[in-house]
């Protein structure tokens, strides 16, 4: 008797996205396997490919996605403080999609969802810092550059020894305010 075993995974897209995320969170992105995912997700070592071709195209979508949660966190703010201070604590919530946001050796760079998601969230920032200043080209990487440094620092925990237990988010606060004024 041949016994035929068929399985429908809810959303196995969703499946291996989560299941990346917590492997890149545990021990960085080039940890990924598409076949320890499909094992994780309990489908065919090939199940994930239908979704995402290759690592690559998997650590594009986690980008994409991460992109898209950023930009809905810093349009939640009111200022450009706001959005600093958004930016880090999306950093501190979503550490695995801000490793890979920023890589762009891991992902497909001509990818057309990741180029919109990042031009989306891009445009937040540099509406928000237009106004502020006569080169907003300059205004905008500087903000950009101070709330990304920070969380960067905080996250490899560089920071550590110079918070000294302070609350990372008033810490951040009292840098913006030293860097750009009240």
């Amino acid at each position: 008797m041949t016994s035929e075993r068929t399985y429908h995974h809810g959303d196995l897209r969703r499946a291996v996205l989560t299941a990346a995320l917590d492997v890149i969170s545990a021990e960085g992105p080039s940890a990924l396997s598409l076949r320890d995912l499909a094992r994780r997700a309990g489908v065919s070592h090939a199940a994930p490919a239908h979704h995402f071709k290759d690592r690559a195209g998997l650590l594009t979508a986690i980008a994409v996605e991460g992109f898209d949660l950023l930009g809905t966190t810093l349009a939640e703010a009111s200022d450009l403080r706001g959005m600093g201070l958004n930016y880090v604590r999306f950093a501190v919530g979503h550490p695995a999609h801000f490793q890979v946001m920023f890589r762009p050796e891991l992902l497909r760079p001509d990818d057309p969802d990741l180029l919109a998601a990042r031009d989306r969230t891009r445009s937040l920032l540099r509406t928000a810092v237009a106004s502020k200043s006569a080169d907003p080209d300059t205004a905008f990487l500087a903000a950009w550059s101070m709330a990304h440094g920070f969380a960067t620092l905080l996250l490899t925990h560089s920071l550590d020894r110079t918070l000294d237990g302070r609350d990372p988010e008033e810490a951040f606060r009292a840098f913006a305010e030293v860097m750009f004024g009240r």
